[in-house]
């Protein structure tokens, strides 16, 4: 028997497989998963992201709190983790492994979720499902907060099912906790909570338990709800719509690319996974209503607001941002699966060939897209990575001035190096300069990594040229194959000697034809501008060994 909505809501019967089949079923992709994520978890190289909440997470609790709520703006729950493996010397090994503890955990929650919204065969097959998609895979290996964004949502929704099927004050306590964690885990949390409203309100039962709740996470969440807002003042984030998406056709080609990622990106695989989908949902609406109307919310809700929402240049949606909405996504192309397999026995060979047609696609997709999670790092790059962080644990200083979150830092720190805390955000103006005024004056020896393997660059390259900025004798510059580390030789002194160092630097980073190097430029420039110097427009030579 299927499992109904609610008591309130019949529900036609039809074959399922038992409590106990379903919960082997779930815990093979559990164990498939997670035997993954442990056997790649450094295939893929370091991020500055993940050197970023690291770096953050070395200061105090009171200094990383500030940092986070006051300064850079966002949710703080992953800084607070990357806090506690910071200070209990995990590095980036124990930081990857939470990502793979949460991203292990959303399945059985996602699982659970998808059973409430149908029955434990179609969950069982959204299971299934999600466990190839490229989100989850690569979310699970990488060191910052999707895979726990994920988990929460998940978990969020399933408490709101549980306080509207429950009277009484504890159920909606626990789905308040949960919907704080979810907004303390990512600021679009907000479209996850903003989803269950919309919900509860069209639902119409248990309105005044439901209005309490709202209200107290509305009240709880107040550090949250300005820590969003500072960040949405760094991103240029408003209201009004048109922004980097530019209006309802760009949001639908963001969606549209988000659903490839959720299964494969290929054009004959994703329209037939969102064909999938569409008669999903028109079969989830005449059994189910109550489910297809949650589905709907979810889906509709952050594609609503980003047509209202103004984003900024800078800022660009990717599809990590509607992870939440995996498991509603793949709960919808389940439901035609099961749906032909239940309607003639002779169907369900056919629906089983078709499902592992397209979980194997999934993988493929997620292979074509980052082919480094199952090839690995080549090991070429990987000696001269750690060829250069061992130079930089060797060579550096608590007073030098690094800029950006570079992971070549993160392998100097790991190694116990005297790695700096001051450390300049490369594509941030206004952070930049706010780090460097915030710092003890004079300024130490200023420190910048070019990479001509980044994936940034038009053409990656293995090696890179021995450059350095002009003049060349107020630089050291190493190579470590497609590392170029440049090192002033004296103290930079104040922040506006070193963006105008920063600023040479990137230059020559252009020279190279190095992606990043002109918005890196552009932080220089913004930056000294704010300092009242205007730099000459014509731009500085760079210099040979």
């Amino acid at each position: 028997m299927t499992v109904p909505n609610s008591a309130s809501e019949s529900v036609t019967a039809a074959p399922d497989i038992s409590p106990r089949a379903f919960a082997v079923g779930v815990a093979g992709c559990v164990v498939g998963v997670g035997a993954f994520l442990l056997l790649r978890l450094h295939a893929w190289p370091p991020h500055e992201d993940e050197t970023l909440a690291l770096f953050v997470g070395r200061s105090s609790f009171g200094g990383l709190l500030h940092t986070v709520l006051g300064v850079r703006g966002g949710a703080p729950l992953h800084y607070v983790l990357a806090w506690a493996i910071a200070h209990t010397g995990g590095g980036l090994t124990g930081l990857r492994l939470v990502s793979a503890l949460f991203a292990v955990a959303s399945l059985p929650t996602l699982a659970a979720l998808s059973a409430r919204l149908t029955d434990r065969t179609t969950a069982l097959v959204a299971t299934v499902l999600a466990s190839g998609s490229w989100v989850l895979l690569f979310h699970g290996i990488y060191g910052r907060m999707y895979s726990a964004f994920l988990f929460t949502s998940a978990l969020s929704y399933l408490a709101l099912l549980r306080a509207l099927e429950r009277d009484g004050r504890r159920a909606w306590a626990l789905w308040a906790l949960a919907a704080v964690v979810v907004c303390a885990t990512h600021p679009y949390g907000v479209l996850v909570i903003a989803s269950q409203g919309f919900y509860v309100l069209i639902r119409r039962e248990r309105l005044r338990e439901a209005a309490w709740a709202f209200a107290a996470v509305a009240v709880l969440g107040v550090p949250l709800w300005r820590a969003s807002l500072v960040l949405a003042d760094r991103f240029d984030v408003g209201v009004g719509g048109g922004g980097s998406l530019r209006g309802p056709l760009g949001v639908l080609r963001y969606l549209r690319s988000a659903a490839g990622d959720f299964s494969a990106g290929w054009t004959v695989t994703l329209w037939t996974a969102l064909a999938l989908a569409a008669a999903g949902l028109f079969l989830l609406a005449r059994r189910r209503p109550r489910s297809a109307l949650l589905v709907a919310c979810a889906l509709g809700t952050p594609a609503l607001a980003l047509v209202l929402a103004h984003l900024g240049s800078s800022t660009s949606p990717q599809t990590r941002h509607l992870i939440f909405a995996l498991p509603f996504f793949s709960t919808l192309v389940a439901v035609p699966f099961v749906a032909v397999a239940r309607a003639r026995r002779a169907l369900v060979p056919v629906a089983l060939l078709a499902l592992a047609a397209l979980f194997a696609t999934e993988v493929g997709w997620a292979w074509h897209k980052t082919p480094l999670l199952f090839k690995g790092e080549p090991g070429p790059r990987v000696a001269a990575r750690h060829a250069a962080s061992a130079w930089l644990a060797s060579s550096g200083r608590g007073t030098d001035v690094l800029f950006g979150y570079d992971p070549l830092y993160l392998g100097a720190w790991q190694r116990g190096g005297a790695v700096t805390r001051t450390v300049v955000p490369r594509a941030d103006p206004k952070l930049a300069l706010a780090a460097l005024q915030s710092k003890q004056q004079p300024l130490g020896r200023g420190v910048w990594v070019l990479d001509a393997s980044d994936t940034n660059n038009a053409v990656r390259r293995s090696t890179i040229a021995l450059r350095r900025p002009s003049p060349a004798a107020a630089y050291e510059a190493r190579v470590f194959g497609p590392f170029l580390v440049i090192r002033s030789r004296t103290p930079t002194g104040t922040p506006r000697r070193f963006l105008q160092e920063t600023r040479a630097v990137m230059e020559l980073g252009r020279t190279l034809h190095l992606g990043s190097a002109d918005v890196n430029l552009h932080t220089a420039l913004v930056a000294l501008g704010q300092l009242g110097y205007t730099p000459p427009r014509s731009s500085r030579s760079t210099s040979s060994r």
